[in-house]
């Protein structure tokens, strides 16, 4: 048995939102503002502690409709009619958990199962926070709807209707203004059972939550209980898990509360697993005698420092005759050696024979700190749910089938190699018990959250779940997100799947983080281009933007393709036209009225679809982009004309690579600068050609045989390249790149005035 996903319905930005969940890990990753937070603090809210809601847990997409409601109470009551039934289904937070239970496991889920005819498969929880008594709750913000008029009213009357007081408003002015105070006195989260036969795909991207059938009865309490064990480790700001965990005050234990020292949660650790003092073994008994043996010295050392001390007391006449006698006595644990500011230590290497030196444990830095914090903490969950105790004792509630453990933000503090290896083991660390392994009997899911594209690069690429922002829309009022699973974006496993996930697994995961992407099909132009970016005025804007430059070497950027798509990520090629004889299939200089084709496959197959040259060149700037009605787009930018002069004679030259585009652009700084290699060999072209058709013979054999990386390393490092200026194709893409990346900021937060 495991949770095969949730789906998440009107919890902030995620109205309507699936998440499928991985076996063993899965990891939410997206830009900012995606809704990640929201996804993880909606399983928080729903499944560790229903007392954090606020208002601003709604969808912002309902407020007003909300308000709308209580407006129209307002207008029934003042126009004596029958006040509308409540009804607030449609904005309420919830959370719908999907299990996978399979045969033999029916014992565990007796409460969830719909009908007698269910044998195995899916079965659904829904998890809503609503109105414990409607009634009594629509009664209540009427009423005091009713009294903030009255008051106002009569403060006005008293100051003879000055208009000091005419716009006075008190409390509360609306229902989500008298949700905001009065939420947690009116809502609990209650339980439903759901109907498998229900349960659909979702349609562009967002979820068809099933409504539940008129008049249904939530069942009794939390049907996920003895179920599921839960237990979370928030978000590393500062040192120390703020963690809590509800199956662990089920279980009598102390809360585990947050905390910045180790030494607590190892304190914390071994009260609850390690403590042997209640229920001893034979083995302890040792440990027993030395601790009764150093607590007699201690208190005859107490015994003799306090005497004086106790006698001048005595002498006040407390305690009196009738009074018990103070007495100095200890009663040392094992455990409070723990509780103190050096109980945990690190030993400092040194040389061999040398004296070892201890420091104390803030003398540490804060990235192994964490490590070690978090891994205590996943230690001391698994134990608690695995009911690891020193002694015997009997449990009264048998050990939940399933451990859904949350992590959010791991990464903080913790160097990039760190990062992996914690992702890596995690899982691990919450399996490492005896009765687990690779047991079915017990199953254990991770859920983590993060902005690391190391963790997500340690990950497999299916156990990514990616968060996709969405711009309003007719329907949308607000931006919002959807998930996107990525072990479903290629489906079967064929080759260009293969290309992608290995090439990502090879290089970096940013593009799953990232506000735009950047292909780039040559190392040149990865190593110029963000340099163009970096010093331009005109790409300013894109400095403070997160852009991902991927390099996908030839022309492999169309295999791209579907993954973009999915992640519904702005998307620019930079790309070569790579001019061919469609009769001979060789290489030539790009030139019109010849009927050559673009070998190019992302021109020709992704966009624009163009495959001959003339078309590709007479395109206009609108007609190289695809707009999708998501939000996104894709364009791609390619050699155009240039004029370059030789002699006398000015003719337009039509570039086939990036180098040969910079050439033309930079003529003049070509010609007039010493230089070697393959710039030197541009020169040389430069001066013995007599016409710009030479030219181009000459640099396009130079380019063929000529180191593109060097060529590139020797221009960025020179004293002169700030006078380089960028090719128009790229030009004119990278200020496409600025003006989607605008739109979509205007879309998806919107500022007060126009967006420049």
């Amino acid at each position: 048995m495991h949770i095969s996903k949730v789906e998440i319905g009107n919890f902030r930005k995620l109205t309507a939102t699936r998440i499928t969940f991985a076996e063993e890990k899965t990891i939410f990753v997206g830009a900012n503002n995606s809704g990640k937070t929201s996804a993880m603090t909606a399983l928080r809210r729903f499944l560790v502690d229903p007392r954090g809601f606020t208002i601003n847990d709604f969808s912002l997409a309902h407020w007003q409709a909300l308000d709308a409601q209580g407006v129209d109470w307002e207008t029934a009551l003042n126009n004596k009619n029958p006040l509308p039934t409540p009804d607030l289904s449609d904005f309420l937070p919830q959370l719908d958990v999907w299990l996978e239970v399979g045969k033999g496991e029916m014992h565990y889920v007796q409460k969830l199962i719909p009908t007698l005819d269910w044998k195995s498969g899916p079965l659904g929880v829904r998890l809503r926070f609503e109105p414990d008594d409607a009634l009594k709750f629509q009664q209540e913000y009427l009423a005091a709807r009713m009294k903030a008029a009255e008051t106002t009213k009569a403060a006005i009357k008293e100051l003879g209707g000055k208009g000091e007081t005419s716009q006075l408003e008190l409390w509360p002015l609306s229902l989500v203004d008298f949700l905001d105070r009065r939420l947690r006195l009116f809502f609990k989260v209650k339980a439903y059972l759901l109907d498998p036969a229900k349960l659909v795909e979702p349609t562009n991207g967002m979820a068809a939550m099933q409504v539940l059938p008129e008049g249904l009865e939530p069942v009794d309490g939390n049907p996920l209980d003895g179920l599921i064990q839960i237990d979370e480790i928030g978000a590393q700001r500062g040192f120390g898990a703020t963690s809590s965990s509800r199956a662990q005050r089920d279980d009598t234990v102390s809360e585990a509360k947050p905390s910045r020292r180790l030494s607590t949660q190892l304190r914390s650790y071994y009260d609850t697993h390690l403590d042997w003092q209640d229920t001893p073994e034979p083995s302890d008994l040792k440990a027993m005698d030395a601790l009764e043996k150093a607590r007699k010295v201690f208190d005859e050392r107490l015994s003799e420092s306090f005497a004086k001390a106790l006698q001048e007391l005595q002498r006040l006449g407390y305690p009196g005759l009738s009074d018990p006698k103070l007495k100095i006595a200890t009663k040392l644990r094992l455990q409070d050696g723990l509780s103190h500011d050096s109980a945990v230590q690190y030993e400092v290497p040194a040389a061999l024979g040398s004296e070892v030196h201890r420091l104390p444990e803030d003398s540490n830095g804060l990235g192994f700190q964490n490590l070690v914090s978090m891994v205590f903490g996943l230690m001391s969950y698994r134990d608690a749910w695995m009911r690891v105790r020193k002694g015997n004792e009997i449990e009264v509630k048998p050990t939940a089938p399933l451990h859904l453990m949350l992590i959010e933000e791991p990464e903080a503090y913790l160097h990039a190699q760190v990062q992996q290896v914690f992702i890596k083991h995690a899982y691990d660390v919450l399996r490492n018990d005896p009765s687990l392994g690779k047991s079915t009997t017990f199953r254990t899911q991770l859920v983590v959250s993060t902005h690391s594209s190391h963790v997500a690069h340690a990950c497999d690429f299916a156990a990514l779940r990616y968060f996709r922002r969405l711009p309003p829309n007719t329907k949308r009022k607000t931006p919002t997100a959807c998930v996107v699973s990525l072990s479903s974006v290629f489906g079967e496993q064929d080759q260009t799947a293969k290309f992608v996930t290995r090439y990502l697994r090879a290089t970096h995961c940013d593009l799953f983080f990232a506000d735009a992407a950047v292909f780039i099909e040559g190392s040149a132009e990865r190593i110029l281009v963000p340099h163009f970016v970096e010093e331009t005025e005109a790409f300013k804007y894109l400095r403070s933007c997160y852009i991902s430059w991927l390099e996908v070497g030839g022309s492999h950027a169309h295999r791209f393709k579907r993954l973009v798509d999915a992640l519904g990520l702005t998307t620019l090629v930079i790309t070569d036209l790579d001019a061919k004889n469609p009769t001979t299939g060789k290489s030539e200089n790009p030139a019109l009225g010849k009927a050559l084709e673009a070998r190019n496959e992302t021109l020709r197959e992704w966009t624009p679809k163009k495959k001959l040259v003339d078309d590709l060149i007479d395109l206009k700037e609108h007609d190289k982009a695809l707009i999708y009605p998501n939000g996104y787009s894709v364009r791609a930018a390619y050699q155009t004309g240039t004029k370059v002069k030789v002699g006398a004679n000015e003719e337009e030259l039509l570039a086939n690579t990036f180098e040969d585009a910079l050439l033309y652009r930079n003529l003049e700084f070509f010609k007039n600068r010493s230089a070697t290699g393959l710039a030197g060999a541009f020169k040389r072209a430069i001066v013995e050609s007599t016409s710009t058709a030479e030219l181009a013979k000459k640099v396009g054999e130079e380019i063929r045989s000529g180191n593109k990386a060097e060529f590139a390393l020797e221009l960025l490092f020179s004293e002169d390249v700030e006078k380089l200026k960028i090719p128009n194709y790229i030009e004119e893409g990278l200020l496409w790149l600025i003006s989607q990346l605008k739109r979509q900021e205007s879309e998806l937060a919107p500022k007060t005035g126009a967006v420049s």
